[in-house]
């Protein structure tokens, strides 16, 4: 598939509003147009939408919510910002990181009034980076009831969600989109027009040649998100002459259950848990996050490393569908005596129980540990003690196209393309440079709250 920019053609259908891509961005975005009375078609390239949203845990992260203060929980749009900030060492602009925290519990809260999706607070652990306690997600924490909830209220709403559609080329005139050519599967080749055009077809994660080139130090693990992501934003931005930010940033994982392919929460460290390699050995400091775990993990021996934890976290872990589909496949082992665990990976026994113990005694303030991660008072473990062999992954690149607060892509040169829009993994997020960047539910956070803006056609920064 050849993707490109080409002169205006004559056009089979023209809408108001057309968008690219039925995953969490372009559903919200198309929610969002119709309720603002707007002609609105989907095209997806998938013969069911589900996109990146549907591999995640569903999270979006929130301030100041209503689901907050029913549990107690105080939180406000900049402590959130500081939090972000923080975590990126300030990389991120200012007033965009002001512009997703300022607008994000609206939206949480419009799709819970309107569209009936029953949200509420994980409160049973803290996500690396985060003071507060604001990752909103449905019951089951699964990304695939996300994605089927939103696609439900859009069926409800009668948008057109065109899927099999493979969108190449975008037809431009002087800075201005005029619609686009996609292919059916049969090779049939349409046309259709739009007023104004909004991109929400993620990242570049699948493209290897484009990862290899930003960010080589990922390019061999795991590729764990969605392989319709092949950068089509990032290629037709380029083309346009559009601002490219961050094009290096990325969320990586070290914590993917292998060979059964399934994401473990990172709760089985937050909570207490630790980290190996195959020898048996902690390698670094677990407490940077689940995204800087990505490339820890993949400079280990055979890129693998074991998850240590017990049946206390593993019972705060069964709240996630994917843990429980984890251990109903057999990937989560359980053992009386750490030797017995070792015994069940293949791991140096006395090794594992001499890394349980320097663990064990930074928990009890006996000793710092020596890779600077804060331990002290943290719950001990107890038997039986649990494992999971996982391997680091890239789960979605967070650079690319930079926007205004209207969500309209800015152009290299100054100023913005008028009816070109970029939501979710097409924009560039708020994760800095690299992966270290990368606070937990960022990659939702960005794709509900541009939806929304770009969708009901909003400045964002009012």
């Amino acid at each position: 598939m050849s993707i490109g920019i080409a002169p205006p053609e004559t056009c089979d259908a023209h809408v108001q509003t057309l968008i690219i891509g039925a995953g969490a961005a372009g559903l919200v975005a198309a929610l969002s147009a119709v309720e603002a009375g707007d002609e609105v078609l989907v095209l997806e390239r998938d013969r069911v939408p589900l996109g990146s949203t549907a591999l995640s845990a569903g999270l979006i992260p929130a301030p100041g919510t209503r689901f907050q203060s029913a549990i107690g929980i105080e939180d406000d749009a900049e402590r959130f910002a500081d939090d972000i900030q923080r975590k990126a060492h300030d990389e991120n602009d200012p007033a965009f990181v002001a512009l997703l925290t300022r607008n994000v519990a609206a939206v949480i809260e419009w799709l819970a009034d309107r569209h009936g999706l029953p949200f509420s607070v994980v409160s049973d652990f803290d996500y690396p980076g985060h003071s507060r306690r604001r990752m909103h997600g449905l019951p089951s924490r699964s990304g695939r009831d996300l994605i089927d909830a939103l696609r439900g209220a859009a069926e409800k709403e009668g948008i057109d969600i065109l899927t099999e559609a493979r969108v190449e080329t975008l037809l431009v005139e002087d800075g201005r989109i005029h619609g686009v050519a996609f292919r059916r599967p049969d090779g049939g080749r349409d046309l259709v027009g739009c007023d104004r055009l909004i991109l929400a077809c993620n990242g570049y994660g699948a493209n290897r040649d484009l990862v290899t080139r930003h960010m080589p130090e990922i390019a061999d693990a795991l590729y764990f998100g969605h392989p319709g992501n092949m950068g089509e934003a990032l290629i037709w931005g380029e083309a346009l002459g559009a601002e490219i930010r961050h094009p290096g940033a990325f969320q990586g994982h070290g914590n993917v259950a292998h060979p059964h392919g399934i994401l473990i929460t990172w709760g089985t460290i937050t909570q207490g848990g630790f980290q190996v390699n195959l020898e048996g050995r902690r390698f670094w400091n677990e407490a940077q996050g689940y995204s800087e775990a990505g490339r820890a993990v993949q400079s280990q021996p055979g890129g693998e490393a074991i998850a240590i934890f017990d049946e206390r976290i593993a019972g705060i872990g069964r709240q996630f569908v994917d843990f429980r589909d984890a251990e109903a496949q057999g990937a989560v082992r359980s053992a009386q005596s750490i030797e017995d665990l070792a015994h069940a990976f293949g791991l140096p026994p006395g090794a594992l129980a001499d890394t349980l113990a320097e663990v064990e005694a930074c928990k009890a303030g006996d000793r710092q540990d020596r890779f600077g991660r804060p331990l002290a008072g943290v719950a001990p473990l107890v038997p039986p003690y649990m494992g999971v062999r996982v391997r680091a992954a890239l789960f979605h690149t967070q650079g690319g196209l930079a926007v205004d607060e209207q969500a309209r892509v800015r152009r290299s040169d100054g100023g913005v393309f008028e009816n070109l829009y970029a939501t979710g993994g097409a924009a560039c997020g708020v994760s800095g440079s690299g992966d270290a960047g990368y606070l937990s539910g960022n990659g939702l956070l960005a794709a509900v709250t541009l939806g929304r803006i770009a969708g009901a056609g909003i400045d964002g920064s009012a």
